[in-house]
């Protein structure tokens, strides 16, 4: 059996690895691990005591985790967990950076940055800080976002906005993403009062965000396409690239492609 290391005290990180944890041994069922079908669950996905099991860490242990005890996993602990878990790359590293406490500064966007969005016009292009706050846009990102200059959050205008439900044509899979991604902003700052602020307004104004929020979702920021209704040129499919300004990593530039 593997064991813990020293213990350290981190209250709020530690409630979060325990909701995390739960919420990822929740989804996966003894089939999925390859475990005999014990009769009746009262409980959802795995018992602590079968992930201890496929993790090869004392089942007591493993509820301390849950539990939000002062104790602090191994690198190998956590990666043993990751696996039983079978959670993707930006999960782990979600659970790598709640159990080790690691905190990225929040430094505020150099002039500079916030500019940029400028200099890429007629391409929508907004840079956001670490809680999805817009500081900086140009006026392509103002056009085919209405009101995000006035509202100037991202995930404040994904979920409340009367506009963002008809530009983003698939709003829901759009907002999941966000979402998740807030989720894992959120667990690189535990116990931050702003982030807490935020997804309080965010669960009070949407019963979507109310209702996805419990699951945990995690994802990592990433380039694809957006289906969008642009005001003035209509139905479109728009690239998208996103890029951290050197010396930023939490400040991330978005720029949309018009064709």
């Amino acid at each position: 059996m593997l064991e813990p290391e020293v213990p350290v005290s981190q209250p709020d990180a530690r409630r979060e690895l325990g909701a995390f944890l739960r919420s990822r041994r929740a989804r996966i069922t003894p089939a999925d691990a390859g475990l005999p079908r014990t009769g009746r669950r009262r409980t959802p996905g795995l018992r602590r005591e079968e992930l201890a099991l496929l993790a090869g860490i004392s089942a007591t242990w493993y509820t301390y985790l849950e539990q939000g005890r002062d104790v602090r996993p191994s690198d190998q602990v956590l990666g043993a967990l990751a696996r039983a878990l079978r959670l993707s790359d930006p999960e782990r590293d979600h659970l790598f950076r709640l159990a080790n406490g690691e905190r990225t500064p929040q430094e505020p966007a150099p002039g500079q940055a916030a500019a940029v969005p400028l200099l890429l016009q007629p391409n929508p292009a907004y840079l956001t800080g670490p809680r999805y706050d817009v500081l900086g846009w140009n006026p392509a990102a103002a056009e085919l976002f209405p009101g995000i200059d006035a509202a100037p959050n991202l995930a404040r205008w994904v979920f409340t906005s009367p506009f963002a439900r008809d530009v983003l044509t698939d709003w829901e899979l759009v907002a999941r993403g966000l979402l998740a991604r807030l989720r894992a902003a959120a667990g690189r700052h535990p116990g931050d009062p702003l982030f807490a602020a935020l997804v309080r307004e965010l669960r009070a104004a949407s019963p979507e965000a109310d209702a996805w929020w419990p699951r945990y979702d995690i994802q990592a920021a990433q380039a694809g396409t957006k289906r969008v209704r642009h005001p003035r040129l209509g139905p479109l499919t728009l690239a998208h690239s996103a890029f951290h300004p050197a010396g930023q990593p939490e400040h991330t530039l978005v720029v949309y492609a018009l064709p």
